[in-house]
């Protein structure tokens, strides 16, 4: 009788730094043909309430505050199941070098253009706020509904609504830089953990 070598489970490749800025890619392509098909000035979502140089001021304020309540909220959580669970979607990227850096990028420019610019001005904030949820659904595997889902659920939504109301009353740059702030500390925050685990 011959034995039988164990069933290895089947792990999915990484997902690399090409994959993030096609997606990125995408999105832009996605956001360019829904606001020149849907709006009267595609250009107004650029421009935004505030000028230019308000918004990076702004958007560096509360990207300086979306990153320290990124990294406290972490350090409050490190050892929920909802943290793992954020850590377990995200390590799969390849976040060596300055990639966390530059998925942070492509994530932030495509979501903020598709999801904000694009979307928000014909779905409002809430239901542009669902959609989002729903994208990263495959991410975070949404598919048990206990309560570190629904942490992390709540979580993605309600970024996804202050990031609406930055869009709206301060302009996309302000979005964008914060959307890049929480990204960037998640995404080093991830592979610390991996790293530490290993």
């Amino acid at each position: 009788m011959s034995s039988q070598p164990p069933i290895q489970p089947h792990v999915r490749p990484p997902i690399r730094l090409t994959a993030q800025l096609l997606t990125c890619v995408v999105f832009c392509i996605l956001a360019a043909l829904i606001i020149f098909v849907a709006q009267d000035e595609p250009l107004s979502v650029l421009s935004g309430p505030m000028s230019a140089g308000n918004q990076f001021l702004f958007g560096l304020g509360l990207s300086a505050l979306a990153a320290i309540g990124s990294y406290v909220s972490f350090r409050l959580t490190a050892k929920s199941e909802a943290t793992h669970k954020t850590i377990a979607a995200y390590s799969r990227l390849d976040l060596s070098g300055l990639n966390p850096v530059w998925v942070s990028l492509a994530a932030a420019v495509g979501e903020e253009l598709l999801f904000r610019a694009a979307l928000q001005p014909l779905l409002g904030v809430w239901i542009t706020a669902v959609i989002f949820l729903l994208t990263h659904t495959p991410v975070y595997q949404f598919r048990k509904l206990d309560r570190a889902t629904l942490v992390q659920a709540a979580g993605v939504f309600g970024a996804s609504v202050a990031l609406g109301f930055i869009y709206q009353y301060v302009g996309l740059l302000a979005a964008v830089l914060v959307h890049l702030a929480i990204d960037v500390v998640g995404l080093y925050v991830v592979r610390n953990a991996l790293r530490q685990r290993s």
